[in-house]
């Protein structure tokens, strides 16, 4: 299992990659469901992070 600060930085990787090459992302000015998701879970990830 990786460490809270490898899930933190893979969690922000995957979020930042997707707002890069979704088309709804990129035409739209509203997140798509997959990046509210990616953002959902590296926000957990942060506030997981901040606990420990």
């Amino acid at each position: 299992m990786s460490s809270p600060e490898e899930a933190l930085q893979q969690a922000r990787a995957d979020y930042e990659q997707h707002m890069r090459t979704c088309r709804q992302c990129d035409a739209d000015t509203t997140p798509c469901a997959v990046a509210k998701h990616l953002l959902r879970l590296y926000n957990n990830a942060r506030r997981g992070a901040l606990r420990r």
